[in-house]
């Protein structure tokens, strides 16, 4: 709601709503123009491989986007019922850090017939002289795959999930109709189920569709460690437009098509699922319906005891809290899955002769990093587009959330997070059209565009909340003391958001550090970044250069994020002294 408080400005909101639009516009018309070809279509559905494609893509996809669901639901259980919410969230930067390219060959680093976890084995125990012939990695059931999207997709919606519950009116409110659910009887994890969580789960749509999006269209980690035969339908479409063949270029349009079909299915539905959840928490109150219609809701943190005779009301819901802490082994694990893949990409880059099954090297050697060091022009255009589309992008978040009237954000706001939810396969196909028309194909500012384009959704939808949930009251103060909107914006609200608004760019740093695509498309290739190097290396036997280039790609958004906790630090206070009195 616009008050007379907040400043909006409707010629600027309108300028900057066109010169977003404008791009994701002509994108969409672009690939929607190739799509359409009714023999790409023809083409698609006459090859073998499409139908077998589709299903590896909605079983991944799926699998892998409710494993995450479940998994965040029970940790944001676990961590506000005991109250270490803040505590876990003090390590999610560094795993949200980690990008999918990096995690994907630290796990093929593990789990293939030659990795770590083989080799932990005595070969005594095992009999093994050579790496066995174990589909391990690229397996043809994708469980590889789904295994690397749940680690990577459950810090992400986690953080998204915690940026809520730390909204200030949200939390106390939150908080105060936990503890009277608690009065009434129930368990700290039914009042959970039956108060919090069906007023947070709506909230969540957005990140879960972008969880569910690049679950059904991730290219890079399919071709890392997803299924070979048949891989899936995003890595057909991928394969089919590069192809030099016009015909072969109209099948992966069509396929990009049929991946936005899929993905508009079961977006509808699971936005229909979590209306659903919502419209349940109005008989939450009749017994325990929630629990009974959603049976595992209710039960976030472990099935509980019934209350025996003679033990306190209190006592009993502390020990229902304590049975919480098998979450937090799941958490501990996920975050000792992201220590192994660390461990192995940094053991993995200084390696240098390594007959298997010896644990360790015969040789160790710094020439993958002086590879990567020879090649400073890749590390610079990576820099230079992440820094630059992350500055742009956050700019433009900050004036929009300003100067934009309320209701123009809600009505657009579909519109801007619509690189969350649509195939980036697709948005690869229009914005390379659009590089071409506008002159732009293999140039610097094409490349930064299109980074733009994909980061853009994830910078708002980060800062956001955090801006909307500050206090109006404090401009009213500040007005009272007949000081203006920009001094009320530079002493007060953005150093109150100072935290937000740097780690809102780190993730925009880290969005952008992790294009592939974009990158290799409207970059014609005669751009290199970390990211297109490592996935390139990942096809080939280069074990030690694959894993300097997928440690740098970590290391630069780590370096971001310890950046962003810097300078978002909180403002410390020269201590005064007691005054003496004058003798």
């Amino acid at each position: 709601m616009d008050t007379p408080l907040r400043r909006v400005s409707f010629l600027p909101a309108f300028l900057l709503a066109l010169i977003a639009a404008m791009p994701m516009a002509w994108a969409l018309w672009a690939a929607a123009s190739q799509v359409l070809d009714a023999q790409g279509w023809q083409a698609l559905w006459t090859d073998p491989q499409t139908l077998r494609a589709w299903g590896m893509t909605l079983w991944t996809g799926l699998a892998s986007t409710a494993l995450v669901w479940w998994t965040m639901a029970h940790l944001l259980a676990s961590g506000f019922i005991r109250r270490q919410l803040a505590r876990w969230l003090l390590h999610v930067p560094a795993l949200l850090a980690t990008p999918h390219a990096a995690m994907a060959i630290g796990l093929v680093l593990w789990l293939s017939p030659s990795g770590w976890a083989l080799r932990l084995v005595s070969p005594s125990w095992t009999g093994f002289d050579a790496p066995p012939p174990w589909p391990t990695t690229q397996d043809p059931w994708g469980l590889g795959l789904i295994l690397a999207l749940w680690l990577k997709e459950v810090p992400f919606l986690l953080w998204v999930a915690a940026t809520q519950l730390q909204r200030e009116d949200l939390r106390r409110r939150w908080q105060a109709e936990f503890a009277l659910a608690q009065t009434l009887g129930h368990t700290p994890p039914q009042a959970f189920a039956q108060v919090v969580w069906p007023q947070l789960a709506p909230r969540l749509r957005w990140p879960l569709l972008a969880v569910l999006v690049y679950g059904l269209t991730v290219v890079d980690m399919a071709l890392i460690i997803g299924p070979a035969s048949p891989p899936t339908l995003a890595v057909l479409a991928w394969q089919w437009l590069g192809d030099a063949d016009a015909a072969m270029q109209a099948q992966g349009a069509a396929a990009a098509g049929a991946l936005t079909a899929s993905v508009a299915i079961w977006a509808g539905l699971t936005v229909v699922l979590l209306r659903a959840w919502s419209g349940l928490r109005t008989f939450a109150s009749k017994g325990s319906l929630l629990q009974k219609t959603l049976p595992w809701v209710g039960r976030f943190c472990g099935r509980l005891p019934p209350q025996p005779n003679g033990l306190s009301s209190k006592h009993w819901h502390s020990t229902a809290s304590l049975s919480c802490g098998r979450m937090s082994g799941l958490a501990f694990a996920i975050g000792g899955a992201y220590l192994a893949v660390w461990f192995a990409l940094a053991m993995g880059s200084v390696s240098g002769v390594w007959p298997f099954p010896q644990l360790w090297p015969s040789l160790w050697t710094s020439h993958a990093w002086s590879q990567v060091l020879a090649s400073a022009a890749t590390v610079w255009t990576t820099l230079g587009l992440a820094v630059a589309s992350a500055s742009l992008c956050l700019v433009w978040s900050v004036a929009w959330l300003e100067w934009a009237p309320r209701s123009w954000q809600r009505a657009l706001r579909p519109w801007w997070l619509l690189p969350l939810v649509l195939p980036s396969v697709l948005w690869v196909v229009g914005l390379y059209s659009l590089a071409l028309q506008w002159r732009l194909e293999g140039q610097w500012l094409g490349l930064l565009l299109a980074h733009s384009v994909m980061v853009l959704p994830y910078v708002l939808l980060a800062l956001e909340p955090a801006y909307l949930a500050v206090d109006p009251r404090q401009a009213a103060v500040v007005a009272s003391l007949g000081h203006g909107r920009w001094t009320y914006l530079r002493h007060i609200q953005w150093p109150l958001l100072r935290r937000a608004i740097a780690s809102t760019w780190a993730v925009g740093f880290a969005v952008s550090v992790a294009q592939y695509l974009p990158t290799l498309y409207v970059g014609a290739g005669r751009f290199a970044t970390v990211t297109t190097e490592a996935v390139t290396l990942a096809s080939g036997a280069q074990r030690s250069l694959m894993s300097a280039y997928a440690a740098l790609q970590m290391l630069l958004p780590v370096l971001a994020f310890a950046l962003a906790s810097w300078w978002g630090r909180p403002r410390q206070f020269e201590k005064i002294g007691p005054m003496k009195a004058n003798t």
